[in-house]
């Protein structure tokens, strides 16, 4: 018997949450550790995919440290970044120096995502309210009197219907909920892509973010033993550098970071590079009733900066904060969830345009032959101190971070 004939497993929550990313699971954390039922729905087996955002910003770890998770946090395997470097034409530039924030953390953590969505899922998982639903793919939304009243979808042992009074899409830039809810998206655009891959590591290397000369942009993150690398191409040219082989594609990484000339042979062929079409887009309504959107469903992020995951959980933090007590009371009116766009519209608009403007200085870059210098207004930055503690402060907190505000009821109840 096929999963289409048989009878639909049924769920009631209070709140249902589609995708088991950062957004996602810290929304259910949050509202599970305030007492709410809530069902997270992930369509993957894991959490285990390669070339997700690995940066864990001082912003994000300041909300780890608000909910007391910080220090078992730390004891995962993760590097610290004090200083976002780049090397531009063969210079040094600091883009951000973390030793100067405010935050109990003055560092950036480096973490695969799949690392930190366990870590999320499994203090999550302490607290009755919350429940993670794994390989259950969103395929449609529940209708009642022009009211989303649940989620449908599929899973292993058939279809899956969760009825909840909210419905949360935090499933990404790809998402499903935000499509079948006829939520208009508007194209900020991106005028180019990535190319990512995977090198090995050397301990002498050096510990530059950014590698830019002569028309070539390269990212690297550490990952302990090797680096995660993003070479950025304009959009659409992924086939044309395809064409001219390998090879050539190697050749070009040695050439805007040498220090990785012995490795680029660890390329074998191009089932070794991933293509990452990179698109900025924002809803222009986040909700409807019953329904709203947080994270890259809501906004996607260029991976300029590394920023995506943080302002994800950003929207969490500001969703759990307007939501627990209406979700408490069964009272979520559209008001709530408009409250959530007006909080979060404005720092995504304005990370957004910065990323367009750091975009730009590196798309107008690629393909020229001569030697890169450092763009004038970044060099005039340089030299005074303001506008690295403002550089600093964007790259590590964001603008208008948010704080937990919402109830651990587990704490509540030792109290009494």
């Amino acid at each position: 018997m096929d999963s289409a004939s048989r009878s639909a497993e049924t769920l009631q929550t209070r709140c249902c949450i589609a995708g088991g990313g950062p957004a996602g699971m810290m929304l259910g954390f949050l509202l599970a550790r305030a007492g709410i039922d809530v069902v997270v729905l992930e369509k993957h087996a894991d959490f285990l995919r390669d070339f997700r955002g690995d940066t864990v910003h001082p912003s994000t770890l300041e909300v780890l440290h608000e909910l007391g998770v910080l220090e078992e946090f730390l004891k995962r395997p993760h590097q610290e970044i004090r200083e976002v470097r780049a090397r531009i034409g063969g210079e040094q530039v600091v883009l951000g120096d973390l030793s100067r924030l405010r935050t109990h953390c003055r560092f950036m953590a480096l973490m695969p995502q799949w690392d930190f969505l366990d870590f999320l899922a499994e203090f999550a998982l302490r607290y009755p309210a919350f429940r993670l639903k794994m390989q259950a793919e969103v395929t449609g939304l529940v209708e009642d009197r022009a009211r989303i009243a649940g989620i449908r979808g599929r899973t292993p042992a058939g279809p899956v219907e969760v009825r909840a009074e909210l419905v949360v899409g935090a499933d990404g830039r790809n998402s499903v909920v935000r499509e079948r809810a006829g939520l208009a998206v508007e194209s900020v655009g991106a005028g180019m892509d990535a190319l990512q891959l995977r090198l090995s590591k050397q301990p002498d290397d050096p510990a530059f973010f950014v590698h830019t000369d002569r028309g070539k942009t390269l990212v690297t993150i550490d990952r302990g033993d090797y680096w995660h690398c993003g070479f950025a191409v304009p959009k659409g040219t992924a086939e044309e550098m395809r064409a001219r082989g390998i090879e050539d594609f190697r050749a070009s990484i040695a050439e805007v970071a040498p220090f990785l000339r012995d490795r680029v042979g660890e390329l074998r062929d191009w089932s070794d590079v991933k293509l990452l079409t990179i698109r900025v887009d924002r809803l222009r309504r986040w909700h409807r009733p019953g329904l709203v959107c947080i994270g890259d469903a809501a906004h996607a992020m260029s991976p300029v900066g590394g920023v995506g995951i943080n302002l994800a959980i950003q929207d969490a933090v500001a969703a759990a904060n307007a939501l627990a007590e209406p979700l408490r009371r069964g009272a979520v009116s559209v008001d709530h969830l408009a409250k959530i766009q007006r909080r979060r519209a404005f720092p995504t608009r304005i990370t957004q345009g910065m990323q367009a403007l750091m975009q730009r200085q590196v798309w107008r870059g690629l393909g020229r032959a001569e030697p890169t210098p450092i763009p004038l207004p970044l060099r005039l930055l340089e030299r005074t101190t303001l506008p690295c503690r403002f550089r600093t402060h964007f790259i590590g907190v964001g603008v208008r971070p948010e704080h937990v505000k919402t109830p651990d009821i587990s704490q509540s109840s030792q109290q009494r």
